[in-house]
């Protein structure tokens, strides 16, 4: 039993950091009170806006040690619509049965025929995402394919509902980012776009009872038994619930919610399908000779069948704990539809075991919907109408603050009871919420950590750019020209492979070819053409003569030069497949520097991914080798840089380069070299690093002026 235990203990573990990590990150310090827009305060206790969402104008938000937030939804019980023509004193608001004074009040109402007549903002970027979560009049959802918990067939059930929720019920502001359960929430990242997620629904596939291995991290656990494999999946999912809860409650305060698909979970596995191994179904396993029996008399199943059941509710209620403390609802869809049984006829589970596993399952996600304040779309065939509920919901709710008359500070749950004058309505709020321990309080209000400079944080988002699902990452430098009234631009692009777990792309959606214009302010165009201008050749046949397989082709890429006005300059990019179809597009803003009118410069410097000596004599001999577009670095690599500096009276500025961390502080000197007439250099080898971040810092100083250029790099293992 403890060998069960630790071989569980070390597969969650891997998954742990590969899916809970970056959701486990605690929140940072609240910042001071002078500045304007302060961090939402921690666990439970939000801050709410003062004044009405509405207009457009961003709510002005409270916070306190002891302030809590509400969302509250008031339908009629006849016909079940919102109602919103309540008033501050319509409702009553107790804490632990004492009644709390209701200071703030908002009506959140969305129309979505109003926000259908608006402009909406293209999400481009980090940037972008972060700063239209934050609009009022935007909804914010993820939907998570729990595809380790839902029947192939029952994820044909659930496209077209979802798929009609995105075409009809969706608004053009609205945000929504799909994911799975192996999905990483540092790779989550918000669209607008309907297609393309569209295009992920019709892409899902349900994998419950289906144990063939997908990724490196499935591999490790394919040959454990049925159970352990079952239970590794349990916490592979509700991990990634208790992720995108956090990624959510990240992003902005107000309402939130998950759209969770699935069958829900179970707490054990019925002997019947209970292999040894996962991989050899039916191998060894002699309750597959007894079909139809239900094992509940024997004791030791009767044991085991107990703690596993107290520990997946332990576990359910780390999940809509987490919720809560993010504010965000969980709307639970199980495709099932009205299910009579869990299993299959041809599975042999006993009835009674059959029925107890259903209603297990299904009372899973009643839990997690009843305890945030969200909707268990369960035991029916019209998926479709609990879908519109959902936006129903998420468009029309009132927002109530108070301050905690107990101010709290015990770490324990606090319950919240909502109720409103008026009758025959129907009031659903969140049951309560934890509240600070003594050391979360002095976290809340220990004095803010001094923010890096914001050129080092420039430097960083440059990296942050999620990469999920794209085919390439880009790089664009500057340079002087030979013209004087010109500024050399080069532009670099290389594929990304599908290696990222939960990654969907196939080998048809791989980077080929980039096609580039680059056009100025006034439309202009600069440049145009493709990148590399001939057509990649086919990838070579197979030719070892073992499994039929060649060695795959190392990922594709290119760079191509030419000469641009200084100003604005708009790089528009369509990544092409190996058929020529467009696979991914963006644009990119430029401006291209006057080197010839600068006191003092330095040319973008120029980033190459060094492995052994010979590669590093082949970059320094080629001054037009094409520069590495990426900046994830093994500690086995070396970066090599190539860039020019230039003062104004035409004398080669002192360049100097200093190595930070990523909070700006300096860590060492990096020695820089020239030779007359070449660029600058710098040779500088990872492998005494750390994993992390890091920023190396060029300074170019001259009589005449000074420069600087940050360049931010990621070192893994």
């Amino acid at each position: 039993m403890a060998t069960h235990a630790r071989v569980v203990a070390t597969a969650v573990l891997l998954f742990a950091f590969a899916v809970v990590v970056p959701a486990q990150q605690p929140p940072p310090p609240a910042p001071a009170p002078q500045q304007q827009t302060p961090a939402p305060p921690p666990t439970g206790q939000q801050p709410l806006p003062d004044q009405p969402p509405t207009g457009g104008q961003r709510p002005v938000i409270r916070t306190g040690i002891n302030f809590v937030s509400v969302d509250v939804i008031v339908t009629d019980k006849k016909s079940g619509e919102v109602v919103l023509d309540l008033k501050k004193d319509d409702f009553e608001v107790k804490e632990d049965k004492k009644p709390q004074q209701v200071e703030t009040f908002d009506v959140v109402k969305i129309d979505p025929v109003v926000e259908a007549s608006k402009p909406v903002h293209e999400i481009r970027s980090t940037f972008d995402e972060e700063n239209e979560a934050k609009q009022p009049n935007v909804r914010l959802f993820i939907i998570l394919l729990d595809d380790y918990h839902v029947r192939r067939g029952s994820d044909l059930v659930s496209r077209k509902p979802l798929i009609d929720f995105v075409e009809n019920q969706l608004g053009p502001q609205d945000m929504v980012a799909i994911m799975y359960p192996m999905t990483p929430v540092t790779a989550l990242t918000f669209t607008r776009n309907h297609d393309s997620l569209i295009q992920a629904l019709e892409h899902f596939e349900g994998r419950k009872g289906i144990y063939e291995p997908r990724n490196e991290f499935e591999e490790r656990y394919f040959y454990y038994p049925v159970s352990t494999v079952e239970a590794i999946r349990n916490d592979v999912s509700m991990s990634a619930i208790k992720g995108a809860a956090v990624k959510l409650g990240s992003m902005r305060e107000g309402r939130k919610s998950i759209i969770l698909v699935s069958e829900g979970f179970v707490s054990s596995v019925p002997p019947q399908l209970n292999d040894p191994s996962a991989a050899y179904p039916g191998l060894n396993n002699p309750a597959r000779q007894r079909p139809g029996t239900d094992f509940n008399q024997d004791p030791r199943q009767q044991s085991a069948d107990f703690f596993n059941l107290a520990d997946l509710n332990g576990r359910l209620r780390e999940i809509f704990d987490t919720a809560n403390r993010n504010n965000t609802s969980i709307y639970a869809v199980d495709p099932r539809g009205l299910a009579a049984f869990e299993y299959d006829i041809d599975q042999g589970v006993g009835l009674q075991t059959d029925k107890k596993m259903l209603n297990d399952s299904i009372d899973t996600l009643r839990v997690l919907a009843d305890n945030t304040d969200g909707r268990a779309i369960v035991n029916r065939n019209d998926l479709a109408a609990g879908m519109k509920q959902i936006m129903r919901d998420a468009s029309g709710y009132y927002l109530l603050g108070y301050t905690s008359a107990a101010a709290p500070t015990d770490g324990k749950f606090h319950n919240i009871d909502v109720r409103v004058k008026r009758p025959n309505l129907e009031v659903r709020a969140r049951k309560g919420y934890w509240a600070y321990t003594p050391e979360d309080v002095a976290r809340a209000t220990a004095p803010a950590r001094p923010e890096p400079k914001p050129a080092v944080s420039n430097a960083l988002n440059a990296i942050a750019e999620p990469a999920r699902g794209r085919p390439a990452r880009f790089w664009v430098g500057t340079d002087r020209a030979s013209a004087a009234d010109k500024s050399r631009v080069t532009f670099a692009w290389e594929a990304i492979t599908a290696s990222t777990a939960g990654d969907r792309r196939t080998a048809n959606d791989a980077a080929s070819r980039v096609m580039l214009t680059a056009t100025t302010s006034d439309g202009r165009p600069v440049f145009r053409g493709r990148v590399p201008d001939e057509a990649p050749a086919p990838a070579p046949a197979p030719t070892d003569g073992t499994n039929g397989s060649a060695p795959p082709p190392p990922p594709a890429g290119a760079s191509i030069s030419f000469d641009a006005p200084p100003g604005p300059l708009e790089l528009r990019i369509m990544v092409e497949g190996a058929n020529g179809q467009v696979v991914d597009s963006t644009s990119q803003n430029l401006t291209v520097p006057d080197y010839a009118k600068t006191t003092a410069s330095i040319a973008t410097p120029r980033v190459y991914r060094v492995r052994t000596a010979r590669e590093l004599l082949l970059v320094k001999k080629d001054l037009q080798a094409s520069p590495t577009a990426s900046r994830d670095f093994s500690r086995a690599e070396r970066m090599f840089i190539r860039f020019d500096a230039f003062a104004g009276n035409g004398a080669a500025p002192e360049v100097t380069a200093r190595l930070l961390n990523r909070g700006g502080q300096q860590m060492a000197d990096v020695p820089v070299t020239a030779s007359a007439g070449q660029p600058f250099q710098i040779d500088f080898p990872l492998a005494s690093l750390a994993a992390g971040e890091y920023l190396l810092q060029i300074d170019a100083k001259a009589a005449s002026g000074s420069a600087q250029e940050m360049i931010a790099f990621r070192v893994g293992s």
